[in-house]
């Protein structure tokens, strides 16, 4: 039972805020999301409209996920997390879908990307080691991601992926700077949890396997690994498997189906919505433009997607963030939590870029990826830590970064809340 209970309360810490700066971290996101959330949900029908499945704001399927979970084939498991999502806020709402329907929805999403946001200061300031105010620093930067914004107030599965994520990484991290191995049970629970919500992020869970000390040299380790890999794949796939009532076939052609609607679109150029989508859009907004949607049922509705950038700065903004990133890699590139992290956006890229999954739209798979980007620029602020004049040149990089995200992020949310008060009072 002691055993039982130290494990608990080692999950506890690692998730939650340990230390009064965790807790402060914690504390200051919740609030601001908080209000921002809870000013839409009370104000405005957006986060959920029961006639609206999907797309009513940067193609988040949010009415579609809370009832369902989505389609089966993307997220197999998440049908189960969403049923106690919508039964709690039901609860708290008295059975009704109505404004506290909505609050309720926001706050889970809200302490959800806050306790993000925990994680990702603990990775900087425990793996890492950056001093307290290069990790405040690097911790803004991702507070005014687009994708922390958005998903801060919606309930989707990019919302609980991004926080599971995040988890998992630290956590991986923390064995492996110890030189430790990951438990057969962490790496069943995780691939559970996180290839559940989302079936192409399952792979990530054994990126980290991948790096634990003599894997390769040791026979014993070895076999040990591919055990927990097994283990771990047989258990998601047993439960993705009855969650569909064992008829596999379906998989394959609902699989085909999604890759052909979601790969096929020819609207701008591969590079322009590689730059201004996936890597971009999912940090620095673009202007918006309307869309006129339907659901299919006799009701019509307006949709918000994002347009490809129109301004140099914004190329030269993105430019330079992948340029650190970059940089970050080439001067870490012996450090095996940095190719862990690095395997890990490869495998975003392969599917979005090359492969072109759902590449018009990719801003919305930022859930998946964004985390990655702080905590590679943390990895080159630590570099260069006994080189005080590239140091201070980061240093000034950064905070003018900073400073076009939150002008230009603040100034594209105001044209959001335009949209809202023209069409989702």
């Amino acid at each position: 039972m002691s055993f039982i209970k130290t494990k608990l309360i080692n999950l506890l810490k690692q998730v939650f805020p340990s230390t009064y700066n965790e807790l402060a971290v914690f504390l200051f996101f919740l609030t601001c999301y908080g209000v921002l959330g809870s000013y839409i949900a009370l104000h405005y029908r957006i986060i959920f409209d029961s006639r609206i499945p999907w797309d009513a704001y940067f193609s988040f399927d949010n009415k579609a996920i809370v009832m369902t979970g989505g389609s089966f084939e993307r997220h197999p498991l998440a049908y189960y997390f969403f049923n106690w999502v919508r039964e709690f806020s039901l609860l708290i709402s008295g059975g009704k879908m109505n404004e506290t329907f909505r609050l309720t929805l926001a706050w889970l999403s809200n302490t959800a990307i806050s306790l993000c946001m925990v994680q990702i200061f603990k990775y900087l300031k425990n793996i890492i080691g950056l001093p307290l105010e290069f990790s405040v620093l690097m911790i803004l930067f991702f507070g005014l991601f687009s994708t922390s914004i958005i998903l801060s107030f919606t309930p989707e599965n990019f919302t609980y992926t991004l926080l599971l994520l995040s988890i998992y990484n630290y956590y991986a991290a923390v064995k492996l700077k110890k030189e430790e191995k990951i438990p057969g049970s962490a790496l069943t629970l995780a691939g559970i949890t996180i290839g559940g919500l989302t079936i192409t992020n399952l792979v990530k869970v054994f990126i980290p396997v991948l790096f634990e000390k003599d894997l390769f040299r040791n026979w014993k380790k070895f076999g040990n690994a591919v055990f927990r890999v097994l283990l771990t794949t047989a258990s998601f796939v047993f439960l993705y498997l009855l969650r569909i009532d064992f008829k596999y076939e379906n998989i394959l052609s609902k699989t085909n189906q999604q890759y052909e609607k979601f790969s096929n679109v020819e609207s701008i150029p591969d590079w322009d919505m590689m730059l201004s989508y996936f890597f971009g859009g999912s940090v620095l907004f673009p202007s918006f433009m309307t869309t006129d949607k339907h659901n299919m049922k006799g009701f019509d509705f307006k949709g918000l997607l994002m347009e490809p950038y129109s301004s140099p700065f914004c190329y030269a903004f993105i430019t330079v963030l992948l340029a650190l990133v970059l940089w970050s890699y080439y001067k870490n590139f012996k450090n095996k939590l940095v190719q862990i992290l690095a395997v890990s956006f490869l495998v975003d890229i392969v599917i979005h870029c090359i492969m072109r999954f759902g590449l018009h739209t990719s801003y919305i798979y930022g859930g998946h990826f964004v985390f990655v980007y702080p905590l590679l620029l943390g990895w080159l602020f630590s570099a260069y830590k006994s080189h005080p004049k590239i140091l201070s040149f980061l240093m000034m990089t950064m905070i003018v970064l900073l400073v076009f995200l939150l002008a230009n992020n603040m100034f594209r949310m105001a044209d959001f809340f335009r949209f809202l008060e023209t069409y989702y009072q």
